[in-house]
């Protein structure tokens, strides 16, 4: 089965499709050999209903008259009109990868890299921290979902693309990265100074917590990663095996991962054949994604914890349960990111990520932009953060009381 991932910066679905040179030409594109040198497959993949001369002729005139014209590096420039293409869509989340960014981009996904340890997306064409990974430098160093990065070191972000962005934070442990950063509850912007570190991503978190004479399983899901099912059968072992009367699912800060995750996890509190997520491919053709029926959490009263830096994974979770269940959400607006990218890898190791999807409901709802609204809204504000109080979990356990 093709996995897909899911995330507030990059849903993926894993998909290899050799494309020639990466380009499509029109017919009467191609210009004299003698002013375009040293490109091939030209024609490869054109649409007959595209003419390319315009681009043809601007790489002519290049190659013949720019004044450094005897340091011109072709494919940098190819890569570079691939990502202009791209970019002209005007959706941060579709995005050209040339080969060095692809295996960065690997090394991601599985886990473990060097940074600050924070997810980030864009919200109204703005960069914005979508979740700082507990115990990072991000975390440490007191970033919060919704903060909005205005500069990394020197370099302003409102011409950066998603990946560019992510780029310039990444770096080798050990390296200090300025971001300056604006927070709804500051009077002016800040710059705050994070040292990278490796970051590796935690999966989940469970304990026992009490309500009155009540006894609640809390479960903190951090990301949906290839084995957080797994993780997740464990932790559904030691409920049962529990005096818990109710649980609390933590998806604050929960930037995404893969479906199946969701999908598995939703399956523990479902029914089989109960619809957890719908794939709207936008031209009246839709997939669907049912519940496995594990069922073994059905009965348990549940809370689902969620704010602004809960996305996509996380928000096909807590809208599954709400619409099949009426499980009521705690805490503050999800994120909305609830598109699906497809990666497909090119020739020479680049790759592109192309929206192709979003994500709805079992009820028909768009995650996409609007994200989820809570039932019960409850505000987690610096000040709480800064004396260890949670308000929000303090309410899920007053509802499970």
């Amino acid at each position: 089965m093709t996995k897909k991932f899911l995330s507030a910066f990059v849903l993926i679905a894993i998909v290899a499709v050799a494309f020639g040179a990466g380009f499509w030409f029109g017919k009467n594109s191609r210009p004299s050999i003698e002013l375009v040198q040293g490109l091939y497959n030209k024609e490869t993949g054109k649409p007959a209903d595209v003419n390319f001369n315009l681009f043809w002729d601007s790489w002519a005139k290049i190659q013949k008259e720019y004044v450094n014209r005897s340091s011109l590096d072709f494919q940098k420039m190819v890569y570079g009109a691939i990502e202009g293409m791209v970019k002209s869509l005007g959706d941060p989340y579709t995005v050209f990868l040339p080969p060095q960014e692809t295996k960065k981009f690997s090394e991601d996904i599985k886990g473990s890299f060097s940074g600050i340890g924070a997810e980030i997306g864009m919200r109204d064409d703005v960069l914005t921290i979508i979740t700082p990974l507990e115990d990072s430098p991000a975390k440490r160093a007191g970033l919060m979902a919704g903060d909005k990065v205005l500069k990394i070191d020197d370099q302003v972000t409102t011409d950066l693309n998603l990946d560019e962005a992510i780029n310039l934070i990444r770096g080798e442990k050990g390296t200090e990265v300025g971001l300056t950063i604006s927070r709804d509850s500051w009077e002016s912007a800040k710059e705050i100074k994070i040292t990278r570190d490796e970051i590796k991503v935690p999966i989940i978190k469970f304990e026992i917590k009490d309500s009155g004479d009540k006894k609640i399983a809390y479960v903190q899901l951090y990301q949906f990663t290839e084995n957080s099912g797994d993780e997740f059968k464990k932790v559904v072992d030691q409920i049962l095996g529990s005096p818990a009367e109710g649980i609390i699912l933590d998806l604050r800060n929960n930037p995404g991962g893969y479906l199946e995750m969701a999908q598995d996890i939703a399956s523990w509190f479902l029914d089989s054949g109960k619809l957890v997520a719908i794939e709207d491919f936008g031209d009246g053709e839709k997939d669907e994604y049912k519940s496995f029926g594990y069922g073994k959490l059905e009965d348990y009263p549940l809370v689902i914890l969620i704010n602004q830096g809960s996305a996509s994974a996380s928000e096909i979770l807590a809208g599954a349960l709400r619409d099949n269940k009426g499980v009521k959400l705690v805490g503050e607006k999800s994120f909305g990111k609830g598109s699906v990218q497809k990666l497909e890898s090119l020739t020479g190791g680049s790759s592109l990520k192309i929206t192709v999807a979003k994500w709805l409901t079992p009820s028909g709802k768009s995650i996409m932009d609007e994200g989820l609204e809570p039932d019960e809204k409850v505000e987690l504000t610096q000040e709480d953060f800064d004396a260890g109080r949670d308000p929000q979990l303090d309410k899920a356990l007053e509802m499970l009381k």
